[in-house]
């Protein structure tokens, strides 16, 4: 039978069936193909493949095949980046499908590419996917997610769209405002910020974070310096921030950022914490080791992905139920030895470690 050639009824599109009949297996050996079951063999796996390409089989068709309706399988589209905050999230979000039953199913796409989140969903859908995680952390204008099954939004509620998606924050900008208060608590009278790119919904929410931190303490609010992720662009900014006068403590968007920033200050003769504090975000394992260890906020990667795939789940499974509202993720500041109070003007020296409050909301660990 040539690709896509008629079947004997009224259907031209191929079935499962076919697919079984070409290849010389069962049905069910093709539905445990196409849902990456075990216990099906290379050769059979080749068999099957093979004859739904000759035919012309979409692999979703396989998911509808199911007596269950379902893959039991979740697709997620992520950008193909091996930033610490992105892939971690991606690490959370299979070890939180994994634990509902759910395989999952991944596809990434690569920043720039305006039309890589529709592609990615359409490849997923046609994989049979019973949901799709979007953890898209670029702004590549108005994305509509109008399909046929639920969709959890990690990160981006505001830009994406769809009468089946369901949103779940990373609280960036909670942590953001975490690691402000804790500068200004320890006595700072303001905050400079080194951003990370603005294209990103990260880097705005602990922008907007910071801000928030300075405007309830009604203290100024510096100019912001971007940087782009990387320890290089944060070694660039140290070096401007240690030109400019005044400067006792700075809030970096991330960590790797953070450590070129403490690098490029002690190369400028600036000792961190005594003339400048320095608190980074994320929690990469390195930070504890850097010297000075480097105070940050750790996110919540794990909780934060098993609280979204209990959303989507109960989509998947009880789409007509209530949609349950979203957990608040937890806030934890990690205090080590990259921050301080400011310096003093006198030459008596200061206590390092004074105590303060820690931040509302925030827990504070030690590392």
């Amino acid at each position: 039978m040539a690709r896509g050639e008629a079947r004997s009824g009224a259907s031209t599109a191929p079935r499962g069936v076919d697919v079984a009949r070409r290849a010389g297996v069962s049905q069910k050996t093709v539905s445990r193909v196409f849902n990456s079951e075990q216990y099906v063999s290379a050769e059979v796996r080749r068999r099957v493949l093979e004859a739904a390409e000759e035919l012309g089989y979409r692999l979703n068709s396989a998911a509808r095949t199911l007596a269950s309706g379902r893959t039991r399988s979740i697709g997620v589209v992520a950008l193909g980046t091996a930033l610490y905050g992105p892939a971690s999230l991606l690490i959370g979000i299979e070890r939180a499908a994994r634990d509902a039953g759910y395989a999952l199913r991944v596809v990434n796409t690569l920043e720039g590419d305006p039309g890589g989140v529709a592609g990615a969903v359409e490849s997923l859908l046609e994989q049979g996917v019973d949901g799709i995680v979007v953890s898209e952390p670029i702004d590549e204008g108005s994305v509509s997610l109008s399909v046929d099954v639920p969709v959890l939004v990690l990160g981006a509620p505001a830009a994406f769209g769809g009468p089946r998606a369901v949103a779940a924050g990373v609280g960036a900008e909670a942590l953001a405002r975490a690691a402000t208060e804790h500068l200004l608590g320890l006595g700072h009278m303001t905050v400079h910020h080194l951003a990370g790119p603005q294209r990103w919904f990260a880097a705005r929410d602990r922008l907007e974070g910071w801000r928030t931190a300075l405007a309830a303490r009604g203290r100024e609010r510096p100019a912001v310096i971007e940087g782009d992720w990387s320890a290089a662009s944060g070694y660039a900014a140290g070096h401007e921030l240690a030109a400019t006068a005044g400067v006792t403590a700075v809030f970096a968007a991330n960590d790797d950022m953070a450590i070129g920033l403490v690098r490029a200050l002690t190369e400028a003769g600036l000792r961190v914490p005594d003339d400048v504090s320095v608190v980074g975000f994320d929690d990469i394992p390195v930070s504890a080791y850097v010297t000075p260890p480097l105070t940050t906020v750790r996110q919540p990667f794990d909780a934060v992905a098993h609280d979204g795939l209990r959303l989507l789940v109960q989509a998947i499974e009880k789409p007509d139920a209530e949609p349950a509202p979203a957990s608040d993720p937890p806030v934890e500041l990690v205090v080590r030895a990259s921050t301080a109070p400011p310096p003093t003007r006198g030459p008596a020296s200061r206590a390092r470690g004074s105590a303060h409050a820690p931040p509302a909301g925030a827990t504070p660990t030690t590392g």
